[in-house]
């Protein structure tokens, strides 16, 4: 007696957002933006970005490259700006690092929204 599969549930089809591609990328965006109020949240945008880097179309890694960036970058200068706080300039320069970061956040969104590469992803500033 054979078996045949009667199953009448179809495979489970997943809506994109974890596998690489322009989703997935605007999840990584969100994520770092969320991580002003859920600090974790950005851990798990960066995890994402070095799971599915070199996965994609050559576009959207100019956006992988980018959000990695975005993500190192700043921590550099989130630690230079708590050491900085001793003297007091480092409350103005974090503040500039949070607005450097929503303003890299915020191009990279538009850029992945028009289909549109980044024009100079390994940037240090924009």
């Amino acid at each position: 007696m054979s078996e045949t599969n009667t199953d009448p549930t179809p495979p489970r089809k997943t809506d994109g957002w974890l596998e690489p591609g322009p989703t997935n990328i605007q999840v990584i965006y969100v994520l770092y933006l969320a991580s002003f109020v859920i600090g974790i949240s950005a851990l798990v945008g960066i995890v994402l970005a070095y799971i599915n880097r070199d996965k994609s179309e050559a576009w959207v890694e100019t956006h992988y490259t980018w959000a990695i960036r975005t993500f190192w970058i700043g921590i550099l200068f989130g630690l230079i700006s708590a050491i900085l706080m001793v003297i007091g300039i480092g409350f103005l320069l974090l503040l500039a690092v949070v607005i450097w970061a929503v303003v890299r956040i915020v191009i990279g969104l538009q850029a992945v929204s028009r289909r549109e590469a980044i024009k100079n992803p390994q940037s240090w500033i924009l």
